[in-house]
């Protein structure tokens, strides 16, 4: 015959630490993917007024306008 099997021994606290343990990590789970979807939104949106300022630009070269950002009062954000 094989070695016999001992009981294990599992605490009562362990279900209500592991649950514990589970809502937090769902909690940091949340957070993080709010963060990331809030820093998509905008890092996009920055990016589309930096093609804005640069598709105006360059109208504005093809149109003959002289007039550097700084005459026209367009801040440009980097």
């Amino acid at each position: 015959p094989g070695p016999s099997a001992s009981p294990v021994f599992i605490p009562s606290s362990l279900p209500s630490q592991a649950e514990n343990l589970l809502c937090r990590l769902q909690e940091n789970f949340q957070a993080l993917t709010e963060k990331l979807t809030l820093r998509n939104i905008l890092f996009g949106t920055w990016d589309r007024i930096s093609d804005l300022e640069k598709r105006v630009a360059d109208l504005m070269i093809e149109a003959g306008v002289e007039n550097s950002n700084e005459e026209l009062g367009i801040k440009t954000f980097t």
